[in-house]
This record gives C-alpha cells, structure tokens and sequence, in this order.
C-alpha cells in the first residue's frame, strides 16, 4: 500500500538523521565530559529503534486478513507504538538515573566553539524534521509517525537545553549539567506517558473524533431520500481499516430496490470519501398528518428531560389484531365447520 511505502520511507529517513546525530552527540558529549549532551545522544538512539519498530510495526499491519483475523493486521500499528512508548520510558529513567549521578557528583565539562556549533545545528535538524515527521503522520494517520514527529520536536527543545547548559558553563563557570539533564529526562518520561495513554485509549476504544462523525453524518444527509441518521458506531481495527454502522430515516413509500439504490450508494460514496467501510440500517418513516403530530406531541414530552437527546425510529402502525383474528376463524371454520375457535392475542416480547 502507498500508505505503508511512505511511513517506511519516513522511518528510514527518520534512521538516518538520529544516527547521524548520535555519532556527533556522542563524540561532543564524551570529549566535553557533558552528561547532558550523552544523555541527548542516547535519547537520538532511542529514535533510532523507534524508527525500527515503526518499520516493523507498518509491515506487520499490512500483512492481509486471514481466517483467525478476518478484520486485519491493522492494531500491530497500536501494539508497536506501546513498544515504542516502553523504550522512552526506559531511556528516561536511565537519563533520569545519571543526571542525579552528575548532581551528586557534579564534573566540569570542556566546551569548544566546535560541539557548540553542534549543538546548533542539532537543536535546528531535529526542529524541522520533527515537524515534517509530525506533519507527514497527521497527513497518513499513523501514530508512530505522530508519536516519533513529537518527540523530535521534544528532542530539539531538549538539545536547546544543553546549548544553555554549555554557554553557562562557559561564561560562568558553573556546571549546570545535571539540572539539565534531570530536565531532560523528566521530559522524555511525560512524552512516554504520553504516547503510552494514547495508544492504550486507542485498544481499548474511545469516543470517536466529533468532526468525524459530524463529517460522517454530513455525508449521508446529502443524500435527498435520507431524513435522519441515526445509531451511529465505529470500529476502528487499525488506523487504516475503520468499519461503521449507521441507521437511516427513510420514506415507507420505497420499495426494496429503491433503498438498496440509496444503501449502496451511500456506502460508495463515504468509502471513497472517507475510507470507512459503512453498514446501514433502515427505518421507515410515515410522520404525516395524524402521526406526524404524535411524533411531534412525543417529542415535546421528551424534551422535558435533559437525558434525552432525540427521538427516532418513530413508526405508527394501524394494525387490528381483531379483525385478522376474525379473518381467521373464518377461514377455519370454513374447512372444519364442526369446530368452535378460541384464538387469544400473544404479544412477541422476545425473540
């Protein structure tokens, strides 16, 4: 799939540019003996297996429906966006760990105007890749892609932090490193928390995005012989393969092929629109005259309790159970004359 092709691309990418970065933290942070810039470093090397479990993750997830997943493969996506999360977190307790060291036992770091331009041009790359990552995962959908675009962006901030902590120590004299480095970490570890809440959320279901149902619904209405939507519920098997399905008003006047016309055309035009593969119900409507003012006299009742929020599904149905009763005992009666009928009226309470 396209999707698939350009989240591997950005992954890939996304490898390239942190190794990069920690080849030149790493030598910066060892020859200056600076904790934080170390600490940036393996933060950069974290991204890096990010990125891995991103490519992953994406492979996996497109891997076709089969008989035990006949939804898809589309949730890896979420369970490699907890793993993800899972190695933050650890690089954050392990930042978290070796700043405290560097308070406790605090060293004197040995700047050069050369790691200082480093440092720049880190705090810039990881800025405006961050948000191209970001951006690019928002366009596809893809929560690793979101999750590791805010982290680079986090990153940057993060590789800001040591410049300050570099320019203190040199014209002060003061080293700083440890404070910075505990900042960091405090940082990564909101970011895991962060991603790990989301994707949770995501397994376990929440309320789907309000404009995406309001579109949704939109979409059905514009159709002329739709009169209501209603029961609405989406199923999200992954970011790429959401299953919905809806209830529609229509007119009892239609006939079969009529709201097969109108269902299938409905569920064409919000796949191709949306990508949402969308299920729809039927209720009939007769609210004219008579039965329209019942419907508007149940309305003005229920409007008195604020729990409510609509009626729907509202059908008058004129049926004599007497008279089809009499129908036939008549019937009856006329193939077995010598008999007496009793019939007593059920109700259907179940199925």
């Amino acid at each position: 799939m396209e999707r698939d092709k350009k989240i591997i691309k950005i992954s890939i990418l996304g490898i390239i540019v942190n190794l990069i970065l920690v080849a030149f933290k790493a030598v910066v942070g060892f020859v200056t003996n600076s904790i934080a810039i170390i600490l940036d470093a393996v933060n950069n090397l974290s991204d890096v297996l990010s990125s891995v479990i991103t490519i992953i993750g994406t492979k996996l997830s497109g891997k076709r429906p089969d008989k035990e997943h006949p939804y898809g493969h589309g949730r890896i996506e979420y369970l490699a966006s907890v793993i993800i999360a899972l190695i933050v977190l650890i690089a954050g307790i392990t930042a978290f760990k070796e700043s405290l060291e560097k308070i406790l036992n605090p060293e004197e770091a040995n700047y050069t105007v050369a790691s200082l331009i480093i440092i720049v041009v880190a705090v810039f790359v990881k800025f405006f890749f961050g948000r191209y990552v970001k951006t690019e995962g928002e366009k596809l959908n893809s929560g690793s892609l979101i999750a590791s675009g805010t982290d680079a962006i986090s990153d940057s901030v993060l590789s800001l932090s040591t410049l300050i902590a570099a320019i203190v120590s040199l014209i002060w004299k003061i080293s700083i490193e440890g404070y910075i480095g505990l900042v960091i970490s405090i940082i990564i570890l909101k970011s895991a928390f962060e991603i790990l809440k989301d994707t949770i959320n995501e397994v376990i279901g929440i309320r789907p995005d309000s404009e995406l149902t309001q579109k949704l619904r939109q979409r059905i209405l514009n159709n002329k012989d739709v009169f209501g939507v209603y029961d609405l519920i989406i199923h999200n098997y992954g970011p790429n393969n959401i299953i919905a399905t809806a209830h529609i008003q229509v007119k009892d006047e239609l006939n079969a092929r009529q709201i097969h016309q109108i269902t299938r055309k409905i569920a064409l035009d919000v796949y191709n629109e949306f990508g949402i593969i969308l299920t729809l119900g039927i209720y009939a409507a007769n609210d004219q005259g008579e039965y329209g003012e019942i419907q508007k006299y149940i309305g003005s009742i229920l409007h008195e309790y604020k729990n409510i929020l609509q009626i729907h599904g509202f059908y008058v149905d004129e049926l004599e159970p007497e008279k089809i009763v009499q129908e036939i005992i008549e019937k009856l009666k006329s193939k077995y004359p010598k008999y007496d009928y009793n019939v007593i009226i059920d109700k259907d309470f179940s199925d």
